[in-house]
């Protein structure tokens, strides 16, 4: 087993490691950085820009726990699209779970960047994966 530094490293799954969630959240620069990715679940952090979003998406056979580890933000979450009438402001170290078949997003309503940490079972997204920017995703 390792400590895994993951500021400037590559996703360490499916090995043993135990780290700071919300600093590896705190040092990401990225849009979506793949941290771990096992063979049931993966963790991912984000960095969202001020009054920026991660715009409307829905995974049809996943699972997902979302935490702000830094900033604020606005979460919708609804069955369809065009009406997602679930509506929440989160803070710091608040979380959601999004059951798979929901659409959601999440918007940044603060003055810096949302930095936040994400866990989807089964993974979501191909080990590794890094996105600088939100057109990449």
């Amino acid at each position: 087993m390792n400590d895994c530094h993951f500021v400037n490293s590559e996703d360490r799954g499916p090995e043993a490691c135990a780290f700071s969630v919300e600093k590896a959240a705190a040092g990401n620069a990225y849009f979506r950085k793949a941290v771990w990715t096992g063979c049931y679940l993966q963790m991912t952090v984000m960095c969202v820009p001020p009054c920026r979003d991660i715009g409307e998406e829905i995974h049809p056979d996943t699972d997902q726990f979302i935490r702000i580890e830094q900033g604020t933000a606005v979460v919708k979450m609804g069955k369809c699209q065009n009406r997602l009438d679930y509506q929440k402001k989160l803070c710091r170290g608040d979380g959601m779970f999004v059951p798979a078949g929901i659409w959601h997003n999440i918007i940044n309503n603060g003055c810096g960047p949302l930095k936040v940490s994400s866990i989807y079972a089964p993974p979501h997204h191909p080990a590794g994966t890094l996105q600088r920017m939100k057109e990449e995703a």
